[in-house]
């Protein structure tokens, strides 16, 4: 993968993310490839927001990676502002060549450029080898996480 770009997401990117978002067992039951108009809006919507950083890996004109980095100005911490990283994702036919560990390169390297003093993320309970990889990167298992569907 020596040709590899990562660079912002564009509109035209969204059907290669979505199908990236729904290739896997907890994807498969939230997303569709069906019906873009509800990713194309919230696209809309992050583009808009500069707090917003949607990212492709392209390699060989094709998207292969993507990811989310959200930079959130807090109070807490002395003030300090902090980046959430989500949706990352890699496409089944490059996993295992170090494109999830350069998607959250770019990410690290774009909070530290965006002053923020923390780097968070969630990842599914049963995404164990995912577990495995922040790990390996240096996250550190330290909340319990709570959601609620509304």
């Amino acid at each position: 993968m020596n040709d590899l770009l990562i660079r912002p997401a564009d509109l035209s990117d969204v059907p290669a993310i979505v199908a990236m978002l729904a290739d896997d067992p907890l994807g498969a039951s939230r997303e569709s490839t069906e019906d873009l108009a509800p990713y194309e809006k919230a696209f809309h919507r992050l583009a808009d927001d500069p707090n917003q950083h949607v990212i492709v890996a392209e390699s060989e004109g094709r998207v292969v990676g993507t990811a989310q980095l959200t930079i959130i100005p807090g109070l807490s911490r002395r003030g300090a502002t902090r980046a959430v990283i989500e949706a990352v994702r890699v496409h089944r036919d490059v996993r295992g060549n170090g494109l999830g560990t350069r998607l959250i390169q770019w990410a690290l390297d774009e909070s530290r450029r965006q002053d923020c003093t923390l780097v968070q993320l969630t990842s599914d309970t049963s995404r164990t080898n995912a577990h495995r990889f922040y790990e390996r990167l240096g996250f550190v298992s330290s909340h319990v996480g709570f959601k609620l569907s509304l």
